[in-house]
């Protein structure tokens, strides 16, 4: 075992920062120095600030353990993310658990296209409705429910233990009165009529599967990534479930794989949905929200 600073268990906040800094950038591992604060900072139980004002203070034995083996795990290619089991999505603090992926900031370009359709609609004498199907850890659905505070939830997913996270995270973001969440297969246990229905499905094709990174697919539930053969299969199942509930003029808004945009719409245009506009690009500039609207008759 590498010690954490030449000093061993007597390492300061700050040596014990550098040192882990240092090893995870000799791994080669990329970020290694915001890898290694938000570590340290995890295993301390302190922000930012505190461990700025502390930077000087000596760790105790229990927190060199503590420390330690967070780095052994990082090293072992874990995300940061899943040992400190939480992420930040949309600004909000989200809980994670074996069963649930970790909110991508990719996956924010969906809840911005979803408001922006929102702000399109038409909702008289009742309370906005939205749908997320395997809702995971329920970044999407809550963020969107943070964002227009009428509005109410529902959040599906086959995984018990997803579903239990997404509770907690509800409730841990004062949303549990305005959020629900059913265990079935993509919308098959809901009935609408729902004003916007998202999701971020299973996309990538099985064969790919083994050549993600390791952070991905050893750590990341198969479930939340296998979208069959060719990596359509949960938006052929979608598509027809999602255009039967929607309200008239409601929008369904869905994650894209790189070069999936096209063939997306495609099926939304099969099931009878009208793509009205062009898929909003993440950062990168890949297309990733792709959208429909269900036509009033």
């Amino acid at each position: 075992m590498v010690p954490l600073a030449d000093s061993g268990s007597g390492s300061s906040i700050e040596s014990a920062r550098r040192a882990l800094a240092a090893r995870l950038q000799s791994a080669g591992i990329e970020e290694a120095a915001l890898d290694a604060r938000l570590l340290v900072g995890a295993a301390l139980g302190l922000d930012l600030t505190a461990m700025v004002m502390q930077a000087g203070r000596r760790l105790t034995p229990e927190e060199v353990v503590r420390v330690e083996g967070y780095a052994e795990r990082r090293l072992a290619h874990e995300p940061v993310a899943r040992i400190v089991g939480a992420r930040e999505f949309w600004g909000l603090p989200f809980r994670l658990s074996e069963a649930t992926l970790v909110p991508r900031p990719d996956t924010e370009t969906v809840v911005e296209l979803a408001l922006e359709l929102f702000r399109e609609l038409t909702i008289s004498g009742r309370r906005p409705r939205i749908a997320d199907i395997g809702t995971g850890s329920g970044a999407i659905l809550l963020a969107l429910l943070h964002e227009i505070p009428d509005a109410f939830g529902v959040g599906t997913d086959l995984s018990l233990s997803a579903l239990d996270t997404a509770r907690g995270n509800a409730a841990a973001l004062g949303l549990a009165d305005r959020a629900a969440f059913v265990a079935c297969s993509y919308a098959t246990a809901l009935s609408g009529p729902f004003d916007l229905i998202v999701s971020n499905p299973p996309y990538i094709p099985s064969a790919e599967i083994p050549k993600l990174s390791i952070e991905v697919r050893a750590h990341d539930p198969h479930l939340a990534l296998d979208g069959g053969n060719d990596g359509y299969d949960a938006y052929r199942a979608l598509m027809p479930q999602a255009a039967e509930r929607l309200a008239p003029g409601g929008a369904l808004i869905v994650e894209a794989g790189q070069g999936q945009a096209r063939n997306i719409e495609t099926l939304m245009a099969a099931a009878a949905l009208v793509v009205d506009r062009p898929p909003k690009a993440d950062l990168a500039g890949i297309p990733r929200a792709v959208s429909a609207r269900k036509m009033p008759p």
